[in-house]
């Protein structure tokens, strides 16, 4: 039976320590030969050999393309929690290219010798079957709870998971009797046997036994890779070769070739001579059998589908990135950084014209909708239940247009740190909020608070030209040239209109900065609030500073200040942070001169929230006494655990308030409070709402329609409806502070 994988071929390489580059040099010839993995006996107790796990890791670091794993590890001798943690490390390191062949030993003697338990067959396996799931379990980092293994031959109480490969790894086994063979079929991905070692019909034997027990595990046989191990013949010609393997594939389902042979004159003739003409001959006698080629979707990960998706009709430039809730990859999208999801479908789009795809398939399910632009989301709407996710990550370029204009094109998916350092080396920078995790695309059309504002503007101040996709597909170019109006809305409420796939930005001139960091003593919440307002208006626009608080522990108020002085003068940053650093006694400061990169280039934090966020946000002209008196009550009460207040003002109040769709331009401060209860922090913030001018569309997650007159005022509200019936009239783009093109 052809079970209809894709034709591979790999090398079987003895691990041969004299002299010790020799393996390394096959392997690196079998990759500049073509082939698609590279592999190594493994036997721990072989003294001839070089210890296998060392070999691979060093052959990963000495080669950039070809796969690589052990043909096969011994698993009694390698202990399957330590194992599962080098095997990540490795394939991380490596970009995803190990896979993992396993068996149960068999060399006891040696083994023994070596201190290893002897185990009977049937003990054997069972450790095997144990070593998987405790390896996959290691690997599931998206279950949070620590990991308790109540095996035979591993008992984990309370281990932690990770770190999470890079892709997910498959396990081939090592198998020729029907207890590991019904092994394979329950829980393995691959079988793994050497031609040399199996009896005539053993092949189609053993597909039987494996095909029986996937199904009986709720598996499709087709799940499954067939591998076989064939060892050279230096006197055998490519037609007899050709002979031989055709009918391991087309009969016996075998779609990995791996060829046992450390001659370098055989690998060549083989890749040369072989592989051409085998894979010749598949490809015609598939195609004159209607086998369809191509891997199949496990069992678990159909059963986990919504019924509410058309996953067969997805458009074919859409299957080769579209993660389902089955997926490897599915738990590191499914979430923001503070909202939980579970969509039933993520599309992740690398080009235009397969984002109008996407938008299109979408529109057809008609479930939820979301758009991401490859950050972490504070507000949590870049997720969903059971929706549809457009993830713009892969579409993260970075590319210079106009040197002397200093005008570069960024594409939506990309994240700020990343922007940052691509325009370093030029001597540029664009004011970008304060965290590198951030993502482009929602943080320009949003507005775009960063650590250069004052002086600098918002983000969006800086945008030049956007490219989006409609609603009904139409990708069209938004500028003060063309379409001049839909450019006034997207700089402030562009996720109403469209997916913007990318940004014409114009830089400023940043080299080094001076970033700062004071914790100080505020107790007096109020007064030093008042201060820091006060020191903040009067500061000259090339220092802009934040400030973090949270409720008081063992009775002491502390708060954070953090800042940037766009200057690379020591005596300048000192004196700009001066007045900010005396506003209350200080308790530990650190003044550093370092290039705005360094400043964005902080560790993105892991996109696994849990639940729904509760932040609101509001924006205030002054710290005035009642608005510090205010906010101090809210920091007592307990009712957040983070308070923010981000200086703005500066040259954002230069730009007239009608000039784009982000209106409020006379705050100074933009504030932001995170609670774990969404009625008590509502009830707080509701005492507050007299202070606020606005809010912050970004760290704002009240759903409740005022929220959106609170946004924009109501001249900028009926110039976005006007545009909304325009460009979205089906109002499809509802799901992030929608814009009713009906409301009034």
């Amino acid at each position: 039976m052809d079970y209809g994988h894709e034709l591979e071929f790999g090398t079987f390489l003895t691990p041969v320590h004299n002299p010790p580059q020799a393996a390394v040099a096959r392997a690196r010839l079998s990759e500049q030969l073509g082939y698609d993995l590279v592999t190594f006996q493994d036997h721990p107790y072989q003294p001839g050999f070089l210890d296998t796990w060392t070999l691979i890791t060093w052959v990963a670091a000495q080669t950039e393309r070809i796969r690589l794993a052990g043909n096969v590890l011994n698993v009694p001798m390698r202990p399957a929690p330590v194992l599962a943690r080098a095997v990540a490390s490795l394939d991380l390191l490596s970009d995803g290219r190990l896979s993992l062949g396993l068996g149960a030993g068999g060399f006891w003697d040696a083994m023994a010798a070596m201190g290893v338990d002897r185990r009977t067959p049937g003990e054997s396996v069972e450790q095997l079957s144990e070593a998987i799931d405790v390896m996959r379990a290691i690997w599931a980092t998206d279950e949070k709870r620590a990991l308790r293994y109540d095996g035979t031959y591993y008992r984990l109480q309370g281990a932690k998971r990770g770190p999470r490969p890079a892709h997910d790894i498959s396990i081939w086994l090592g198998a020729y009797k029907p207890r590991m063979l019904r092994l394979v079929g329950q829980k393995a991905d691959g079988w793994l046997p050497s031609l040399s070692y199996l009896k005539p019909g053993d092949l189609d034997r053993g597909n039987d036994i494996i095909d029986a027990a996937a199904k009986d595990a709720g598996r499709d046989p087709r799940e499954i890779r067939r591998l076989l191990n064939v060892f050279g013949d230096p006197a055998r010609s490519a037609a007899e070769w050709v002979d031989q393997l055709l009918p391991l594939v087309l009969r016996n389902g075998v779609s990995t070739l791996i060829l046992g042979s450390d001659d370098p004159g055989e690998l060549q003739r083989f890749a040369e001579e072989v592989i051409p003409q085998v894979r010749e001959a598949v490809a015609r006698e598939r195609a004159a059998g209607g086998v369809t080629v191509g891997g199949v979707r496990s069992a678990a990960a159909l059963a986990a589908r919504r019924d509410d998706i058309d996953y067969d009709g997805l458009p074919e430039s859409l299957v080769a990135t579209a993660i389902e809730p089955g997926d490897f990859g599915y738990g590191q999208l499914r979430s923001t950084y503070m909202r939980g999801g579970s969509p039933g479908l993520v599309l992740q789009p690398r080009t235009p014209d397969e984002a109008a795809d996407a938008l299109a398939f979408a529109r057809e399910q008609d479930v939820p909708l979301a758009v991401r632009s490859g950050g972490h989301g504070i507000s949590g709407r870049s997720t969903n239940d059971g929706g549809i996710v457009i993830d713009l990550s892969r579409m993260n370029r970075i590319e210079v247009l106009d040197e002397p204009q200093r005008l570069v094109r960024v594409e939506a998916g990309a994240r700020w740190t990343d922007v940052a350092a691509a325009l370093a080396p030029h001597g540029w920078a664009l004011s970008s909020g304060d965290y590198g995790g951030v993502g482009v695309g929602g943080l320009a059309t949003a507005g775009g608070i960063g650590w250069l504002v004052r002086e600098s503007g918002l983000t969006l101040d800086h945008m030049r030209a956007a490219r989006l996709v409609l609603a009904d597909g139409t990708q069209l170019t938004a500028s003060a040239a063309e379409n001049p109006e839909l450019f006034w809305g997207v700089r402030g409420a562009g996720a109403n209109l469209g997916i913007a796939t990318s940004f014409d930005f114009q830089a400023d001139e940043v080299g080094d900065v001076g970033f700062g960091q004071f914790v100080l003593d505020a107790s007096d919440a109020a007064g030093f609030l008042q201060r820091w307002g006060a020191a903040m208006e009067a500061a000259p626009r090339d220092v802009t500073t934040n400030l973090i608080m949270a409720p008081p522990r063992r009775g002491q108020m502390i708060a954070q200040i953090y800042g940037v002085v766009n200057s690379d003068d020591p005596e300048t940053i000192i004196d700009r942070f001066q007045p900010v650093a005396g506003v209350a006694p200080l308790l530990d400061q650190s003044v550093q001169l370092v290039p705005y990169a360094g400043v964005m280039n902080v560790p993105d934090a892991a996109h696994d929230g849990r639940g729904d966020p509760v932040a609101r946000s509001g924006l205030v002209e002054h710290i005035t006494p009642e608005f510090a008196a205010a906010a101090e009550r809210l920091l007592r009460s307990g009712v957040t655990y983070f308070f923010q207040i981000r200086s703005v003002g500066g040259a954002v109040a230069d730009v007239p308030a009608d000039a784009t769709a982000y209106a409020h331009r006379s705050a100074n401060f933009s504030v932001v409070a995170f609670g774990s209860s969404k009625e008590r922090l509502d009830a707080a913030w509701a005492e507050m709402a007299s202070h606020y001018t606005g809010l912050y569309l970004s760290f704002e997650t009240d759903q409740r329609p005022e929220r959106i007159g609170e946004a924009w005022p109501a001249g900028h509200l009926t110039r976005l409806r006007e545009l909304k019936r325009r460009y979205d009239p089906d109002n499809v783009f509802r799901d992030n502070f929608n814009i009713d093109p009906l409301g009034e």
